[in-house]
């Protein structure tokens, strides 16, 4: 009889993200693990912890760990794994982090996965069994998404927003200063068969469907093929994009029609010096105006990715940026300081320049610290304008004046709202705006 092996998978999550996101209404399942657990041999049984939602348990009788984490969650990711060794269990770690920095990783691991994990999985897994565990796990080809099994969605827990998450792209064409995409794909986009997508969603369970694509417009002719494959479905969905999907309308209507009510768009900053410093010139500022009203038209609800500290902002900027999102009548936006990933090409640029306050990487969150000095103001100032930027955004008033412009999906885009609204109610920090006299703030 074939020995049997038990392997507990674990999505790491950083004190500050586990405290943003539980308070949040709706939080997306994540894919890697239930992805993952796909690709595990039969004979392996395959336990899962979403630490959003779940607490570890040390004392589970496990033979093999495998954890992934993204930066922010590296250093609690290391402690997990030191618990686990301590009680004599291996530990896999894998994830952004791992193939940003997979030497540091390596210190706190017994093998390290960098890049995408499903082609080495299998391999990996064998060389337990076998007792040759290796170091480094890095796969010498990208996975080319051909006949990808569904994802083990029964591992998702605790969701009241579905469990239907998967992907029909992977990757960016694109190369952002600040993004860790380019070094985790490659730039190096890849798609589905739509013919298996559309099986998947046979299986899939819940109404609502998440595509965790990085840009599923990237290829028009393959997004517009895959939005009339779907749309017979009726399921509700989400993704990401970018902004200038806005002016193919051909491509707007088919979305809509296939369900879709939402997209996240990487609008970053209304400063177009900043985004042309940061390699996002195929983000115009001067057209957000336009996409907005395009994407409200359609019926399709814009979550902006709003990001704060870039060379070219200044004090006024958190005061401009909330008075303009109010006006356009934007639907949600996640608010967040500026982050240096390391090994990205503004990592190395600050670093260069001695601006680089800290390695500490569990302050690389975003949203409760500063890790590096800004050019036309003071860290502190950074944080605590993000900090008021984002209570003004997601006030009441603000809340009342945008959904009247918007008039997209209001049942849920409230309540949207009102769950950031309330999370941010949890947060000691109330921030002031910087741009005012300090005797004023």
């Amino acid at each position: 009889m074939e020995k049997r092996y038990k392997v507990e998978l674990i999505t790491a999550e950083s004190a500050a993200s586990r405290y943003v996101r539980y308070r949040r209404i709706i939080r997306f399942p994540q894919l890697t693990m239930p992805l993952l657990a796909a690709y595990t041999p039969a004979h392996w049984e395959v336990s899962h912890t979403d630490e959003i939602v779940q607490k570890v348990d040390f004392n589970k009788k496990v033979d093999l760990v495998g954890i992934t984490a993204n930066t922010p969650a590296a250093p609690h990711a290391y402690q997990l794994a030191a618990e686990f060794r301590k009680r004599g269990v291996k530990v896999v770690i894998g994830g952004p982090h791992a193939t940003l920095l997979p030497e540091e990783v390596r210190q706190h691991a017994d093998a390290v996965v960098v890049g995408e994990g499903e082609l080495v999985w299998p391999k990996l897994l064998a060389d337990f069994e076998a007792g040759e565990l290796q170091p480094v796990y890095r796969s010498c080809e990208l996975p080319d998404l051909q006949n990808m099994p569904h994802p083990r969605w029964d591992l998702i827990k605790g969701r009241v927003y579905g469990k239907g998450v998967t992907i029909a792209t992977r990757g960016c064409p694109f190369a952002c200063e600040y993004c860790t995409i380019p070094q985790m794909y490659q730039r190096r986009m890849r798609y589905r068969p739509i013919p298996q997508i559309v099986e998947e969603l046979r299986h899939m369970p819940g109404k609502a469907l998440i595509f965790w694509d990085d840009n599923i417009g990237a290829n028009r002719a393959y997004a517009k093929e895959l939005f009339r494959a779907i749309a017979p479905f009726k399921r509700w969905w989400t993704s990401q994009a970018t902004a200038d999907v806005a002016f193919d309308d051909e491509f707007m209507e088919l979305a809509a029609r296939s369900g879709c009510k939402a997209l996240f768009l990487g609008l970053e900053t209304i400063s177009q010096n900043s985004l042309n410093a940061a390699n996002k010139q195929h983000n115009q500022t001067e057209q957000y105006r336009e996409i907005i009203r395009r994407f409200h038209y359609y019926g399709i609800a814009v979550q902006a990715g709003t990001v704060f500290g870039f060379d070219h902002d200044d004090r006024s900027i958190f005061r401009r940026t909330v008075e303009f999102y109010r006006e356009i009548g934007l639907d949600s936006a996640t608010i967040s300081v500026l982050i240096p990933f390391p090994n990205t090409p503004l990592f190395r640029k600050l670093d260069a320049e001695g601006r680089i306050l800290t390695r500490d990487w569990s302050k690389y969150n975003g949203k409760k610290d500063v890790v590096f000095q800004p050019a036309l103001m003071s860290p502190e100032e950074l944080l605590m304008g993000m900090e008021w930027a984002a209570r003004q955004f997601y006030a009441i008033p603000s809340i009342v004046e945008r959904m009247w412009k918007s008039r997209t999906g209001l049942w849920w885009n409230i309540i949207r709202n009102l769950g950031y609204h309330l999370a941010l109610r949890n947060f000691g920090r109330v921030g002031y705006n910087p741009e005012l006299p300090p005797a004023s703030r």
